[in-house]
């Protein structure tokens, strides 16, 4: 199932299912059986999940066309943190000369980061001029945790999305660590769409890519992965507790600006989309911010 956050007019945020190129109410689809928020539809578990694909399936309306509605991030506002991890990628410790990490190296963005489909990633250049783009194949926690067994890892991971791990690349080096320049308003654009981890058959195996004005940027798999879902998930939550709708950014590939020759970085009017084989496309518009 394509589960989305969406937004039909003057109206709040709605849950909502991808069906024949159009967007159902949940909630309305199920008379109020299901909620309106994806947090707390994900928190409910298998028994929601199970009523949505009854609902999805005996549809006869189409619902609202895609081009009627705006997408939102899936979770528009996470309760936390977005975990990330570094240097996850082969490809990408290769080129930017890096030693291959031991154990996995785990930063967070905070929740005022995100930023959903066709918003704009927002340059402040008082703050920033070598701003970045980062593919991210991400995950969702569904069922919570602490302590989780890697071959119990996978029984955790609700779904998949897309994220562009945007990062301010003169305030990371200047800092001396990540946290900051990965953690800007604007700087951590999610979606278009949640699928459910059912739907994905192997996601150790799926291409990931990105394109500046049409311009491919970056190009991997995930088999290039340094450490895989089990492994990642399993030391993060060792003595740390997972709960549903949590999400992991789970590294990206070469083909990064600051490491081009030239560096490249992102400029007024650029368009970013970042895709994730089975999942989608996420798109975002570039603005510069203009005065104070």
């Amino acid at each position: 199932m394509r589960l989305v956050t969406f937004r039909n007019g003057a109206g709040g945020p709605r849950l909502g299912a991808i069906k024949s190129g159009g967007v159902i109410d949940l909630a309305r689809a199920a008379g109020g059986a299901l909620p309106v928020d994806m947090l707390e539809f994900i928190a409910q578990g298998s028994d929601a999940l199970d009523r949505a694909r009854e609902c999805v399936e005996h549809s006869t309306a189409q619902g609202y066309d895609l081009d009627a509605v705006t997408l939102l991030a899936p979770i528009p506002r996470p309760r936390k943190n977005v975990f990330c991890l570094g240097l996850n990628y082969r490809d990408h410790a290769a080129e930017t000369g890096a030693k291959l990490p031991e154990r996995p190296i785990y930063f967070t963005k905070p929740p005022t980061c995100v930023i959903g489909p066709d918003e704009a990633i927002v340059i402040d250049p008082r703050i920033s001029e070598q701003v970045d783009w980062e593919v991210e194949f991400t995950l969702v926690i569904g069922r919570g945790g602490r302590d989780i067994a890697p071959d119990r890892v996978m029984d955790h991971v609700y779904g998949y999305t897309v994220a562009n791990d945007v990062s301010a690349r003169d305030l990371q080096f200047a800092h001396g660590q990540w946290f900051k320049g990965k953690s800007l308003d604007t700087f951590a654009p999610i979606g278009p769409c949640i699928v459910t981890a059912d739907e994905v058959n192997d996601p150790s195996s799926l291409d990931v890519s990105l394109r500046v004005n049409g311009v491919e940027k970056q190009r991997s798999n995930t088999r290039e992965l340094i450490f895989d879902i089990p492994t990642m998930v399993s030391q993060l939550s060792a003595g740390t507790t997972l709960e549903p709708g949590d999400l992991i950014m789970t590294g990206t590939p070469d083909g990064v600006g600051f490491s081009r020759k030239p560096p490249e970085f992102l400029k007024d009017g650029d368009v970013v989309e970042a895709e994730v084989q089975s999942i989608g496309v996420l798109r975002n518009p570039v603005r510069v911010r203009q005065g104070g």
